[in-house]
């Protein structure tokens, strides 16, 4: 199993969760969070003062997922998010060692 971590710009989330859904893809934990790459974030000017963006607002996805699916969940996610500028996000993909459903104490695949 892996764990498929993906940051997204904001509003490409909409887009990202549809086309999961189509291929299969039914669960996934969204978190908003805030960070920077090579961009360094930006300045904006309010009220006539200029002042600096460091972190810019992204959202992370995360999915875990049998390893046989994982290639296609990344390129799903690499044709829904990507505009082509830069500050489009990264994905990152790690082992899982197990996963324990709380409820039925299933673990393993059958948990996912």
């Amino acid at each position: 199993m892996k764990k498929i971590e993906a940051i997204i710009r904001p509003f490409k989330l909409d887009d990202v969760r549809e086309a999961l859904s189509e291929i299969g893809v039914r669960g996934m934990t969204i978190t908003e969070v805030k960070g920077y790459g090579r961009q360094k974030g930006h300045t904006e000017m309010y009220r006539g003062s200029e002042y600096k963006i460091d972190f810019l607002p992204k959202v992370k996805v995360e999915i875990v997922a049998k390893d046989s699916g994982v290639d296609r969940i990344v390129q799903t996610i690499i044709k829904a998010a990507k505009t082509g500028q830069v500050g489009d996000g990264k994905i990152f993909v790690s082992p899982v060692d197990d996963v324990i459903r709380i409820r039925t104490d299933e673990s393993g695949e059958a948990a996912i």
